[in-house]
């Protein structure tokens, strides 16, 4: 009698379990899901620094036309065309005569170019770089650009820059097309 009890119990045990798994379990109203990571923003990269300096024969003397560009951490960032951080750029033009004394000196910003700049180039752009072109008549030309600081990028506005020989500072936007390819040759006999 005691074997059939004990079975007895181990039935009702079973049975118990049977229907304490089968009964449905509590819905909680809490779910679970991972955090999301938090990537820290980029740092802004920088365009490498540039100098370079030409020798220029200009008013019957030769000038040495010196173009210095280098990150300027103090302005605003800019960024490109995927939202990347850049610091923006300054650009220090030196003209020293032939003695080595200073004719011209000083330091364009993106700013110094905003008046023949487009309101998204303001924003996001960057001072590209300047770099000299010619000497002509009473003027030292250069070539400046403020766009897209990727250098992937060609979104750029590209301006001309004039120095006089009194040392006045001309600005306007360039509109010729710069063209490596020689005009066409009209066909004779055709």
């Amino acid at each position: 009698m005691k074997m059939k009890r004990g079975l007895g119990i181990a039935a009702a045990l079973i049975a118990a379990c049977l229907v304490l798994s089968c009964s449905e379990k509590k819905q909680s109203n809490v779910i679970i899901a991972p955090k999301p990571v938090k990537q820290a923003p980029k740092a802004p990269a920088k365009m490498d620094e540039f100098k370079h300096t030409d020798d220029v024969p200009w008013l019957d003397k030769t000038y040495k036309v010196e173009v210095h560009r280098f990150v300027a951490d103090s302005l605003p960032k800019v960024k490109d065309e995927q939202g990347n951080p850049y610091f923006d750029n300054l650009i220090r033009v030196r003209v020293l005569r032939a003695d080595g004394s200073e004719f011209f000196n000083r330091v364009f910003s993106k700013k110094s170019f905003n008046d023949y700049l487009d309101e998204n180039t303001r924003k996001t752009g960057a001072l590209l770089g300047i770099v000299f072109d010619h000497a002509e008549g009473d003027n030292l030309y250069l070539g400046a650009s403020v766009g897209s600081p990727d250098r992937l990028s060609d979104e750029y506005i590209p301006l001309i820059l004039t120095i006089s020989r009194m040392g006045d500072v001309g600005i306007k936007r360039d509109t010729q097309i710069d063209s490596a390819q020689p005009e066409a040759e009209e066909e004779e006999g055709v």
